[in-house]
């Protein structure tokens, strides 16, 4: 008889699926502690518990504001080129507005040229790049004073074109600022660039000022109380928002939508990115086997870590809601034991059925052979 080698293979085979796919298979992080791999070696498991939270709260502490970004006080804007002025003096329509009343004062701007100098009637060519308007007045009046009586001069720009701010990446209108008279802070100016909210990653702006870079976390100083808004924008300043396309959560296991999550502050919750993805599946969860994994990508120097929240303590939703994700983090959660079941059960029946079409073409065998 043929059959019995065949219904030892057949049975052997479905042993072999009730082995991987039996009720109760789950990470079993004790056997991963007291496993002695190099595998589970670069493996740490951590409980989230509220000591572990208060610790890192402790440890991320308060954001503060670089002090030389607030040392800085803007002075009163000075002149430079292709900036257009409209010089004023009274009693003097000829020299204010030598092309008549009908003309609007931009045609009768004079415009600094690129060496920072222009010309002006009676005084011939004046250096004004880096004077303030006050200065340019007290020069022009005293050298037309040895034409005029006691001039009346005023200066007024009418144009800003020499000095700008830059804005580059997360911004709906990435471009640039003009410097004017008016002191401006770095939040007024994030306000006209516009952030792109999708595209952002507010916790990472960064100011260039001088060849020096200053890191600051946005999202975390403006919801707090700190200094940003005392941070004054400096002619030449770059402003550039860091943009989140690298910066991911993923989520797998038994939730209501698997995937990955941008992000876009510095301060994503656990319990966040359960929320966004449906939360764990009522149906097929277990309910308590929740984990973070972390430092996945540098597995080359460090451990990675796997943090466990048991979602079933009454507690784990304060938790949840204070654990503090990072970029590129995995949540996990694991299958019921109904889940596993159904999922041996789903493997089963497809052997099952190869057993019996086995069973049935020995059979056939065997008929035909008598």
């Amino acid at each position: 008889m043929i059959r019995f080698p065949l219904v030892a293979l057949g049975a052997s085979t479905l042993l072999l699926q009730a082995c991987m796919f039996s009720p109760g298979m789950h990470m079993d992080t004790d056997r991963l502690i007291s496993q002695d791999s190099a595998e589970n070696s670069m493996v740490e498991i951590v409980q989230i518990t509220p000591k572990l939270i208060a610790q890192d709260q402790a440890v991320k502490g308060d954001v503060e504001v670089p002090q030389e970004l607030l040392d800085y006080s803007p002075e009163n804007y000075r002149i430079g080129a292709n900036d257009a002025l409209f010089i004023t003096v009274w009693d003097h329509p000829e020299l204010t507005i030598p092309g008549g009343q009908q003309q609007p004062s931009s045609a009768n701007a004079r415009v600094v040229r690129d060496d920072g100098t222009l010309f002006y009637p009676f005084i011939g060519n004046v250096h004004v790049a880096g004077k303030t308007l006050e200065e340019l007045r007290e020069i022009i009046a005293t050298r037309l004073a040895r034409y005029i009586e006691q001039p009346q001069v005023d200066v007024n720009v009418i144009e800003y074109n020499s000095q700008k701010i830059y804005f580059s990446g997360a911004f709906e209108n990435a471009d640039v600022i003009p410097v004017n008279a008016q002191r401006l802070t770095l939040l007024q100016a994030i306000g006209r660039a516009s952030i792109d909210t999708q595209r952002a990653d507010l916790s990472n702006l960064l100011l260039i000022r001088d060849d020096k870079t200053y890191r600051l976390d946005y999202d975390r100083l403006t919801s707090s109380s700190s200094l940003i808004g005392d941070v004054y924008l400096k002619p030449g300043d770059k402003v550039h928002m860091g943009l989140n396309d690298a910066r991911k959560v993923f989520v797998m296991g038994e939730v209501g939508r698997q995937g990955s999550l941008a992000y876009r502050t510095s301060r994503m919750t656990l319990s966040e990115v359960l929320a966004t993805v449906g939360g764990p599946s009522p149906t097929t969860s277990s309910g308590k086997e929740v984990y973070v994994i972390r430092g996945i990508e540098n597995l080359d120097t460090e451990k990675a870590v796997v943090f466990q929240l048991n979602a079933q303590s009454p507690s784990a939703f304060i938790l949840a809601n204070h654990f503090e994700m990072q970029p590129q983090d995995v949540v996990f959660v694991g299958a019921a034991g109904i889940t596993r079941w159904n999922r041996f059960i789903s493997q089963l029946f497809p052997t099952a059925n190869i057993f019996r079409t086995t069973l049935q073409i020995e059979d056939d065998v065997n008929d035909r052979n008598n």
